[in-house]
């Protein structure tokens, strides 16, 4: 359940009250866990996974009324925008015209204190970037900054030093939305803790092109002389899509990375903990081998396959950072030497029931052959609701489904599902909460390799009721996960 799905009067699911009754209902439910989407920025597609920072709070999930009880709003001031009125999908072009204006009134009247000097200098390894960063592409009309003139694009240290003055005023505000994003979000942690709610974050394994770390370290990724990526990331064709999958995002030079001990990758798995109390690494299998495409291609059908860094990274992390909460997302194609990566890590994976159903063969997902080390899901972000898949399959397919679940209607689908992956030995079972709520492929959350029409879900608030709350204690209870 992402926080953009929350119920909120401002468009899009905030950190504010909605967010704590939600704390309240999963402790109700009986839940131990509250698993997330990335909180990062979304940018081009509205997507949590292509974000303008690595580090970066979503400003949109500031809560507005919170703003108010510090005194650095009022509420006729925000009654003056509209953020659209849809109470089950997101406006993002509404936010994206009227959130901003509402954050600068509020940084109008903001006076820094010893709590925000602290923020800024813990925080300064990535957020002096994002900040000149952000000023500069709000100067741009939010161009992409390849399409910013040399000077910015390859910055000097005396053209930064004038930038950094010129703009100083509006560098000053990208600081205070992220330092409001950040103390409100500890706040909402904190009451999740101890309401023994642990909160599941995500990361994405890549960054956007069009991103602070991009610009600010290009000797990162694999750029050329102008700053181009050289090939971008993806995935072959598979279950998802015919056409492979083309993220677009720019490939990691390991080589570099590992000079300094993969210092980057150590602060922004550091970083991503104090945020949650487990992560969930998108793309796991990237790390031992990844795929690559050429830049401009308009599929991903044409690429390859390179070794990516493999225990090195996890060694590193483990030396610093000791033993991390780390769910490894290990889906797709699979080899040996992912599955090898992945013992060696002792992470867990997951397993996702919408692909367990094979009706000619034996399947890992299969809930009788999970194993302890495991997290198991209905379905993620990326999959159709189980009812909206179980809607559309056909055949063969629909008849092992029905046969495994017990089920002859899709009224009875989702709740059998989640039934049968509590009954497993897989040590946690995530459920999206769409498929407790039964709802169809109106609620589906992502669509890959789609742009537009994804990431807009939204829960009614008469949806979150304790009826629905006692429903899932029930099935937690029975199957002993309380």
């Amino acid at each position: 359940m992402h926080i953009s799905s929350l119920p909120s009067p401002y468009g899009i699911g905030t950190l504010g009250r909605e967010a704590y009754k939600f704390v309240d209902f999963l402790k109700k439910a009986g839940q131990s866990f509250w698993q997330v989407l990335p909180v990062c920025p979304t940018s081009y597609g509205d997507s949590p996974y292509q974000s303008c920072s690595a580090f970066a709070g979503n400003p949109y999930f500031i809560d507005l009324d919170t703003l108010c009880n510090e005194g650095l709003l009022k509420k006729n001031e925000i009654d003056n925008y509209f953020f659209g009125d849809n109470q089950t999908a997101v406006d993002y072009k509404r936010l994206f015209d009227n959130r901003y204006p509402v954050l600068r009134t509020a940084y109008s009247r903001f006076e820094k204190n010893g709590d925000y000097d602290r923020f800024v200098a813990e925080n300064d390894f990535w957020l002096d970037d994002y900040a000149l960063f952000m000023a500069l592409k709000e100067n741009d009309h939010f161009r992409c900054w390849l399409w910013w003139d040399e000077e910015l694009r390859f910055l000097s240290t005396e053209t930064e030093t004038v930038l950094r003055e010129k703009f100083a005023r509006n560098i000053g505000f990208y600081k205070f939305i992220q330092y409001e994003f950040y103390k409100q979000w500890a706040a909402l942690k904190s009451y999740a803790n101890s309401n023994g709610i642990r909160i599941i974050g995500d990361m994405p394994i890549y960054v956007a092109l069009d991103s602070a770390e991009v610009w600010r370290t290009p000797e990162l990724f694999e750029l050329d002389e102008n700053k181009l990526p050289k090939r971008v990331a993806g995935c072959p064709p598979d279950a998802f899509s015919e056409a492979g999958q083309l993220w677009g995002n720019p490939l990691y030079n390991w080589d570099k990375m590992e000079q300094d001990g993969y210092e980057w990758w150590i602060k922004r798995i550091e970083m991503s903990f104090k945020l949650y109390d487990r992560v969930r690494i998108d793309h796991f299998r990237g790390f031992e081998s990844y795929y690559t495409i050429p830049y401009g291609r308009e599929d991903a059908k044409i690429g390859a396959w390179e070794k990516g860094p493999g225990m090195k990274l996890f060694n590193a992390v483990k030396a610093r950072l000791g033993e991390v909460d780390i769910i490894a997302e290990d889906l797709g194609f699979l080899t040996e030497d992912v599955h090898k990566l992945l013992s060696d890590s002792g992470y867990p994976g997951m397993r996702v029931l919408e692909f367990a159903f094979n009706p000619y063969e034996d399947n890992l997902y299969l809930p009788h052959n999970l194993d302890k080390n495991t997290v198991a899901y209905t379905g993620t972000h990326d999959n159709d609701t189980f009812v909206g898949y179980y809607t559309k399959t056909k055949g063969a397919e629909r008849e092992f489904v029905n046969s495994y679940l017990g089920v002859r209607r899709k009224t009875e689908a989702a709740d059998a599902a989640v039934r049968v992956l509590m009954a497993s030995c897989a040590d946690t079972v995530i459920i999206p909460l769409q498929d407790y709520l039964s709802k169809g492929s109106e609620a589906r959350m992502n669509t890959p390799s789609t742009v537009g029409g994804n990431w807009l879900w939204r829960i009614p608030s008469d949806d979150i009721t304790d009826e629905l709350a006692d429903k899932i204690a029930h099935i937690t209870g029975t199957y002993r996960r309380s």
